[in-house]
Parts: C-alpha cells; sequence; structure tokens
C-alpha cells in the first residue's frame, strides 16, 4: 500500500519504464534491461534485472496487447529528510506495476537496415512550446526518473494549445520543448530526430509519403535517405529506449545518426522531423509550427 512515506511519492526518488507488449513479447526488452542497469546503478538501487525481467515477460503473456508501466521507487528509510542508506548492493527498493491492455491494431511498421521493425504512427503535426525543461548534473542528465514535473507542465500547455484548435481540421500530437539553454532537446513524451535541408535527398519526400499513405513501397528507406540528427541528452531530456534503437541500428549504415543542437536557427531550415518512443515507435511529422506562429512543412 502507497503511504506519504513512499520516496517515489515524497522525492520522485526511483525511475520508471514503459514498454509497449504485443502477442505477448515486450518490444525492445534488451534495451529496457539496459535501462534497468543503469538507473539502478546510477540511483544506487539494489534490483535483480534478470528475476524482474522473468516476471514482466510473465505479465506480458498475461496481457498479450498492451503497455506495462514499471516503476522502481527506493524503499521507506529510518533516515529523517532526503537521507538514505545503501548496502553494497545498493538500497532496497519497491516496484510498481500497471498493465494497460490496448486492443487497437498495429497497422503499420517501419523496416530498420537490420531487418527489425518498428511501429509507425500516422503523419502528425506537432508544434514548439514555451515551456522548458531543466537542466541536470551529468549524474542525472538523461535518466528517466520519476521527476517528470516540466514534462507534465508541457504537457498540460499542449493540452491547452489543442483545446483551442478546432480538432475537426487541426490538432498537435506532440510539442517540441527546449531546455534552460534554449536548445530544443525532446517532444513532451518522445525523443525526436530531424534533418536539414543541406543533407535532404530529392527522393526522401516521395519515399515516406508512399509509406504514410498507405503503398505498396517499402518504409525502409526512410531511415536510410539522408542524414539524421538528434539532441544530446548530456544536460536535459531522457534518453528514450527507441532513441537508442535508432542510433544503434543506423550506426551500421553509412550515415549514423549524429549527435548535434537542435537550435532556433535550425528550425526553418528542417526537412524531415519525428518523434519516437518505446511505446508508440516512429510518429512522423508533416508541419511544425514555430512559436512565431510560422509553420515549417515536411
Amino acid at each position: 500500500m502507497l503511504t506519504p512515506n513512499n520516496r517515489g511519492l515524497a522525492y520522485g526518488d526511483g525511475f520508471f519504464t514503459t514498454m509497449a507488449v504485443i502477442e505477448g513479447t515486450i518490444l525492445w526488452l534488451d534495451y529496457h534491461k539496459q535501462r534497468l542497469i543503469s538507473h539502478s546503478q546510477a540511483l544506487q538501487l539494489d534490483i535483480d534485472s534478470d528475476e524482474l525481467l522473468l516476471d514482466l515477460q510473465a505479465q506480458a503473456q498475461q496481457l498479450q496487447q498492451g503497455m506495462l508501466k514499471l516503476i522502481i521507487t527506493r524503499a521507506e528509510q529510518a533516515l529523517r529528510g532526503y537521507g538514505f542508506k545503501t548496502s553494497e548492493s545498493g538500497s532496497g527498493c519497491e516496484i510498481w506495476l500497471k498493465a494497460t491492455p490496448i486492443t487497437e491494431v498495429i497497422a503499420e511498421q517501419l523496416s530498420l537496415p537490420d531487418g527489425r521493425s518498428l511501429l509507425l504512427q500516422p503523419m502528425t503535426q506537432a508544434c514548439c512550446l514555451a515551456s522548458q525543461l531543466a537542466c541536470l548534473p551529468p549524474t542525472l542528465a538523461g535518466l528517466k526518473s520519476l521527476n517528470r514535473l516540466d514534462n507534465v507542465l508541457a504537457s498540460g500547455e499542449l493540452q491547452s494549445i489543442n483545446a483551442e484548435l478546432d480538432l475537426a481540421y487541426k490538432s498537435y500530437g506532440e510539442g517540441l520543448l527546449r531546455d534552460m539553454t534554449g536548445s530544443w532537446v525532446e517532444g513532451t513524451m518522445s525523443n525526436v530526430f530531424y534533418q536539414l535541408t543541406e543533407t535532404a535527398f530529392a527522393n526522401r519526400a516521395q519515399t515516406f509519403c508512399n509509406v504514410v499513405n498507405n503503398n505498396k513501397a517499402k518504409p525502409c528507406d526512410y531511415l536510410t535517405t539522408g542524414q539524421w540528427y538528434t539532441p544530446s541528452m548530456s544536460q536535459s531530456g531522457v534518453a528514450g529506449v527507441m532513441r537508442q534503437v535508432l542510433i544503434d541500428s543506423l550506426a551500421v549504415t553509412t550515415r549514423p545518426v549524429i549527435i548535434r543542437p537542435l537550435t532556433d536557427n535550425d528550425l526553418p531550415q528542417l526537412s524531415q522531423l519525428f518523434f519516437c518512443n518505446a511505446v508508440r515507435g516512429v510518429m512522423p511529422v508533416s508541419a511544425l509550427t514555430l512559436l512565431s506562429g510560422e509553420i515549417v512543412s515536411f
């Protein structure tokens, strides 16, 4: 039972990971395992990742299709305040799991160079948000910790913007966020990848158009045509599972992903943009509305 002494509730002392489940299988399980290990080490938590993964796989078999959200918090401490004690293997922890069934059929997939495939969402529009992400010290930057108030407020801003629109004609599926340095870093619930006009290829637009319009053209060329960039997570944002999948998959191609800041000056020069996360896969963007009201179409 959750009490006010739970450190996740009191201090955001913990982390989470959200996993897509299809046909009883957790997608990208090896990457989620890497997150469990890296985050438990960073936060000094004692987690048996192998045993936990077996439990997660059993839950996935029962769920069959949907989403598993795993939340890990540090166990209650006898010490007052923020302090905690650890053993050689770290502090004890409490584990919470939420299973959400999803019944809609996944119609589209996007091929990776190694033959694996990603979920592909319908094309959407996005907008730049005024909300900003906090900059964090190196020990915390990139972690999917429970301290997500900046994302909460940004998501609220996005919902308010959509509430003022005529949703029959237009709505924003995601918002682009900058951090306190002014660099654009990620979406409210996703990482971002982009291309610039100077590196775009002439057949890029038609290749992706065929994919989104359900034509027979295979979507594998979308990820391997042109140079993709993604912002660094060294100061802010979450180093997402799907972000790492894409970086690793394109590392063996002739154009590996380049880690590069996304600045205000870059936004009018964008030629392609998509958001991604482990549950939704790739979320391509057809147009980005800037803070000035200018619209950059792809």
